[in-house]
């Protein structure tokens, strides 16, 4: 756990569409552009892995979506609530993803992160993903123009990268 992480017994919930108004509430608090409640029901619909953090109190503090694919896993969004940021929420979340990835014979995790996101590039690097490419103007930037994003991998299995 990261320094200031979170000390309180965290729960793991399943996203469901009971906690939506409280993703969403998080999401677009954390983005200028931000996720649809439509995206998210998507998302649970096709049956794609999604944690929620939540505290004793009931609150979320955290979630993410990721998409099994052939060998593979993409890791769609992760979200901390700004308040909970830099407590090692997202490392959680993170971490259980990489393991559940793992347990499915996975090869690598995938995703995509802003060049921007300084935060989140630090996080990834932490975690041992790499950049193997870049999408040109996938994210919209505000000013009309479109950002682009660094493709990351992260090789789950020995000798995956082989």
């Amino acid at each position: 756990m990261a320094d200031g992480a979170q000390a309180l017994p965290l729960t793991l919930l399943p996203m469901a569409v009971q906690l939506l108004d409280a993703v969403l509430a998080i999401e677009v608090r954390a983005y200028p552009f931000p996720w649809s409640r439509a995206n998210f029901v998507d998302s649970i619909a096709a049956g794609h892995l999604t944690h929620c953090l939540v505290a004793p109190d009931g609150e979320l503090l955290a979630y993410q979506v990721a998409m099994a694919g052939f060998e593979e896993w993409h890791l769609l969004n992760v979200t901390v609530a700004p308040a909970h940021q830099g407590r090692g929420l997202a490392t959680q979340l993170l971490h259980r993803l990489i393991d559940h990835a793992r347990g499915t014979g996975a090869e690598c995790l995938w995703l995509e992160v802003r060049p921007s996101n300084a935060r989140a590039r630090r996080l990834y690097a932490h975690l041992g993903f790499a950049q193997v490419g870049v999408r040109r103007g996938y994210y919209p930037d505000g000013r009309g123009q479109r950002e682009d994003a660094l493709v990351l991998r992260l090789f789950l299995q020995a000798g995956a990268a082989a």
